[in-house]
């Protein structure tokens, strides 16, 4: 499945002032690396943030967040992001602040 232009666009700008940012395809999608990391991707109809784990209850609780599940196997810290839930620029923020934060910690 191709990833979505318009997602990864969106992602870009909102990395725009980060260093150490590498656009990398996997997972069917194109991932965003910070600093050597997987930070966030952009899918065809999602992004996928990687957040702190102690944050993702709270986090899948928002509309059309959900938890990523590969190979049946649920993981904390990994969740998927509905398009159609990034509909302003506080959502987006949302997200990206999120997965930025995290990612420093890494």
């Amino acid at each position: 499945m191709a990833y979505s232009e318009l997602l990864a666009t969106k992602l870009r700008k909102a990395l725009e002032k980060v260093t150490a940012v590498e656009e990398k395809k996997m997972f069917g999608g194109l991932a965003f690396m910070v600093n050597g990391k997987m930070c966030l991707t952009a899918g065809a109809d999602r992004i996928m943030c990687r957040i702190d784990p102690a944050l993702h209850e709270a986090s899948i609780a928002r509309k059309g967040c959900s938890t990523v599940i590969m190979g049946g196997k649920e993981y904390k810290g990994y969740v998927h992001v509905a398009a159609d839930s990034l509909r302003t620029k506080a959502d987006w923020d949302h997200w990206v602040k999120l997965a930025l934060n995290f990612n420093k910690t890494l």
